[in-house]
């Protein structure tokens, strides 16, 4: 389905929280950025789509999208990080619906943010992870220290605390002092599970380098951990307690998956900004990512958990690994795409290694993001942004397609 024609910017968001479906009412609703990266908002009722309703300024930014959440209350929550600045949270004037005057916020809480990423514990607490520039809170410190923090909601969106009133530590997971700067943290995905109830995270590291200080210079090695959202803590592949805080120490030992070189291929950074997070029926994790060589070509690869640690193979190449979802004990889709050309690509990968090319969503023009709608029902299985035909934000005409499985 095209829920919108012709309306969507570029944006910069990660695979996360992009819809929800309304168990109670059997409603989807969905969010995007338009020009200027404003945020919009659809429901999808009875086969129809609504318009689309603006409810926040992006401020022309690519960075500036919405991410969505519906509270245990019945009431939708978009949380948008306005780069390096605050965190902006609208609430829908009435619960399971988005029509009307959205109540919006600014959360001081959440400040010098960027790359929401949100979700909803069992408890119904909301979480937001998100990005901390702290040169926007500090001058002094180098562009690229910029660790990860979250905020917290007990009460459906109406107020937060931060990480650091809660746990007292300056942030959650990232380091200041690395001797080759890398202390710029790039969380591909954020993934809830249920049961048991964890987060689960994979990262990977950026910053300038040895010799300067250069925000998104490198990028280097991936990283895993999962959070329990009810004791604060973080826990490594093989159950380890980190406690509430990662730093160094944790990142170059137990959370460490796989080491990549630090280099620019064609001068572009590797490994990518999007690396993907699930776990199989035995409660091992597995990540895929994706590296770039010196002619800017894609080499896929998924890293799964074993006793016998991390173990890495390449499953493909040429592809954009975009989004995944379980469709079996130990299999999952991956949903990928080649830049360029239109159309989403499946496949399925088993245990975590043997990738299989499932079949092709017949998309008419090239798609640069795909994220898998929370709870979802088919028809509207997934959301897929359509790729405008400018970087700039005040070029607005790529379409926003919901796909599901017939």
């Amino acid at each position: 389905m095209t829920a919108a024609t012709g309306v969507a910017a570029r944006t910069d968001r990660r695979p996360v929280a992009g819809g929800v479906r309304d168990r109670r009412t059997g409603a989807t609703f969905i969010s995007w950025g338009g020009m200027n990266e404003d945020s919009y908002v659809q429901a999808f009722r009875d086969g129809t789509w609504s318009a689309p309703l603006k409810i926040i300024d992006g401020r022309g930014d690519s960075h500036n999208y919405p991410t969505m959440l519906q509270a245990d209350d019945g009431h939708l929550v978009v949380v948008v990080g306005m780069h390096n600045g605050e965190t902006v949270v609208a609430r829908s004037p009435r619960p399971h619906a988005i029509d009307g005057a959205w109540n919006v916020q600014v959360v001081a809480e959440g400040a010098a943010a960027s790359y929401p990423m949100p979700f909803k514990a069992a408890n119904g607490h909301l979480f937001v992870f998100f990005r901390e520039t702290t040169r926007t809170l500090v001058p002094s410190t180098p562009t690229d220290t910029r660790p990860m923090l979250y905020i917290r909601s007990t009460d459906h969106g109406v107020t937060w605390q931060s990480s650091k009133q809660l746990t007292g530590l300056p942030y959650a997971l990232g380091s200041t002092d690395r001797p080759d700067n890398l202390n710029e943290i790039y969380v591909g995905q954020l993934r809830y599970q249920r049961r048991p109830e964890r987060v689960h995270l994979v990262w990977t590291l950026a910053g300038g380098g040895p010799t300067q200080h250069r925000h998104d210079y490198y990028h280097k090695d991936i990283h895993y951990a999962w959070f329990d959202p009810n004791a604060l803590t973080f826990h490594a592949a093989d159950g380890t307690d980190l406690g509430p805080q990662l730093a160094n120490d944790e990142m170059e030992g137990p959370c460490k998956v796989a080491v990549t070189p630090l280099e620019r291929p064609g001068d572009v950074v590797s490994p990518d900004y999007i690396q993907l997070v699930g776990w199989l029926e035995n409660g091992r994790p597995f990540v895929v990512w994706f590296t770039r060589d010196a002619s800017l070509g894609f080499h896929d690869f998924s890293s799964v958990w074993t006793p016998r640690g991390w173990q890495t193979s390449q499953v493909a190449t040429g592809l954009r690994t975009r989004e995944m979802e379980p469709i079996g004990p130990h299999t999952w889709r991956v949903y990928t795409t080649v830049d360029g050309q239109p159309g989403i690509a499946t496949h399925r990968l088993e245990h975590g290694r043997r990738w299989e090319a499932e079949t092709v969503i017949p998309i008419p023009k090239p798609v640069q993001r795909i994220e898998l709608i929370t709870g979802f029902r088919d028809p509207a299985r997934i959301l897929a942004t359509g790729a405008s035909s400018a970087r700039e934000v005040t070029v607005a005409d790529g379409d926003v397609y919901v796909a599901g499985v017939a």
